[in-house]
């Protein structure tokens, strides 16, 4: 089978290493590339993608954004999220938001190809570190740290709130109301344990969730 790709990052050089690293493979044939989430969502659309990779961070859209949109408008794409963040901050998050797998760009060649290939075949890609933590999860031997209490909405606000981005403005990239906005901002404050945006913000830096 030959796997249909887009590759969606913001910096010019991970995109280069990444196509030079698939193109040596000839099952793999990168189909699309783009720097911005906008980008990713109109190669959705226009190409019969079979796996996409997707910056967390990108200067329009979030990941995050873009996974959500891209699921529905296409429910049957495996999407990878590609971040310099480690499993342990957004792993999780990312797999509880509907990703197929979550890719550190500091990963080994050969563990990029795994990937692909295993979402293809419509399995989830998951590290043994992730793994680690989902067990560890799902019987409750550890404390879970705040923000992985989140639900996908609730840490998608989050991430949002924690960069800067008022309620008016969250909610236009989300197409919510301001008050639907403000009663998840309310929601996972109490969730966290803390009062203040400047709070969620000191937390995220704290935490490596933010620069």
């Amino acid at each position: 089978m030959l796997i249909n790709l887009g590759l969606f990052d913001d910096h010019d050089i991970v995109r280069a290493g990444f196509r030079y690293i698939l193109s040596q493979h000839s099952d793999i044939e990168i189909k699309a590339e783009g720097k911005t989430g906008r980008e990713a969502l109109a190669a959705v659309r226009s190409q019969d993608l079979h796996v996409a990779v997707i910056d967390l961070s990108m200067p329009d859209l979030s990941g995050m954004d873009v996974l959500k949109q891209a699921k529905a408008i296409k429910p049957e794409l495996s999407i990878l999220i590609l971040s310099a963040y480690s499993e342990d901050q957004y792993g999780l998050n990312v797999l509880k938001a509907g990703a197929s797998g979550f890719l550190s760009k500091e990963l080994a060649a050969e563990q990029l190809v795994s990937a692909v290939r295993t979402v293809a075949a419509g399995r989830r890609y998951i590290s043994p570190r992730l793994s680690e933590m989902l067990a560890l999860g799902l019987t409750q031997d550890i404390e879970q740290p705040p923000h992985l209490r989140l639900s996908e909405r609730e840490f998608q606000i989050f991430s949002k709130l924690v960069v800067g981005r008022s309620v008016t403005e969250i909610a236009d990239d989300l197409c919510l109301s301001s008050k639907t906005v403000s009663t998840y901002r309310s929601r996972l404050l109490e969730k966290m344990g803390f009062r203040t945006n400047a709070d969620l913000t000191q937390y995220a830096v704290k935490n490596n969730l933010i620069t």
